[in-house]
């Protein structure tokens, strides 16, 4: 049954590829970075928590230190204003494939059921890629030379989402959730289900906008509210109460600079001159998506 190691394993060698092309090119900081990821995906279960802790460091260190090349300049522009937008079609097929997939093949017996929207969405770049390589016969390695050109203009930021889920998860552990939890219960009005929705939700947004990410804020905040008084204490349905709820988280990561790979990183490559005007740009989404958020879990979680 295939399941989240083979994914696991795909971005692993595409990280290494990454490393060599960047290698190869006398890149040695970008090389060094992106062997290291590919090495975690390959064999982090086998690290240990010390071996994993020490390929952290050396990622930080890599990117504290400035090692880290910006990308060479693409020449592709061209062939994409003649093409127009038929050059989206490949790329819409990643989200179109993952969302078949995930009602599609749960009962395949191919499939891991637990994990089918994550191999759906590598299965999706797969046939985005055949589709590609079969409409514009590009040379043999210009996917794999992009996809480094890409992932160097991200730079470090590309890390970000994984470790800030970490750090949630830390959080977690470290009993945050607890502490909050406490804190919450002790100013929720008693019997309020919308003021207990109202609290999930601000807090994801809060949470996410201090940490950076919803992946980091959703562990806590799930922990102190969303599983003792949403689920147990109101009877809501998990799904929707987890999912919206990090929908309300995600519309956070709209209004923080600590996301930077969703806020920073564009406002550098496009070299605009305020470095939030992406977070500024969008406010006026994330707050009414917010309270869209709050009424659907208000109006569909619970019987």
């Amino acid at each position: 049954m295939i399941g989240l190691p083979a994914l696991y394993t795909f971005a692993g060698l595409l990280f290494a590829a990454y490393a060599w092309l960047s290698a190869t090119r006398h890149r040695f900081g970008n090389a060094a970075f992106w062997a290291l990821l590919a090495a975690s995906f390959l064999g982090g279960d086998r690290f240990g928590d010390f071996g994993n802790g020490l390929l952290v460091l050396a990622l930080v260190a890599l990117a504290g230190t400035g090692a880290l090349k910006k990308p060479d300049v693409g020449d592709a522009a061209e062939d994409g204003a003649r093409r127009g937008n038929w050059l989206f079609l490949p790329a819409l097929m990643i989200p179109a494939t993952a969302l078949a997939g995930t009602f599609l093949l749960p009962n395949s017996g191919l499939f891991d059921p637990k994990q089918v929207t994550l191999i759906s969405l590598g299965l999706g770049v797969l046939i985005a890629l055949v589709i590609l390589y079969a409409w514009l016969r590009p040379p043999a390695l210009s996917a794999l030379e992009e996809g480094r050109r890409l992932i160097d203009a991200v730079g470090w930021a590309a890390v970000l989402p994984q470790m800030l889920a970490a750090l949630g998860a830390v959080f977690a552990v470290a009993g945050i959730g607890d502490l909050v939890g406490g804190m919450a219960i002790s100013v929720i009005p008693h019997g309020s289900l919308f003021a207990a929705v109202f609290a999930y939700a601000i807090g994801m947004v809060l949470f996410t906008m201090i940490m950076g990410n919803a992946f980091a804020a959703f562990p806590v905040m799930t922990a102190a509210i969303g599983l003792p008084l949403l689920v147990h204490g109101f009877g809501g349905d998990p799904a929707i109460v987890c999912a919206i709820g990090m929908l309300a988280g995600f519309c956070g990561t709209l209004m923080t600079p600590m996301a930077a790979n969703f806020n920073i990183v564009p406002a550098a490559l496009l070299e605009l001159e305020d470095r939030n005007a992406v977070v500024k740009a969008q406010v006026g989404t994330a707050i009414p998506l917010l309270a869209c958020n709050i009424l659907l879990i208000y109006w569909l979680a619970f019987p």
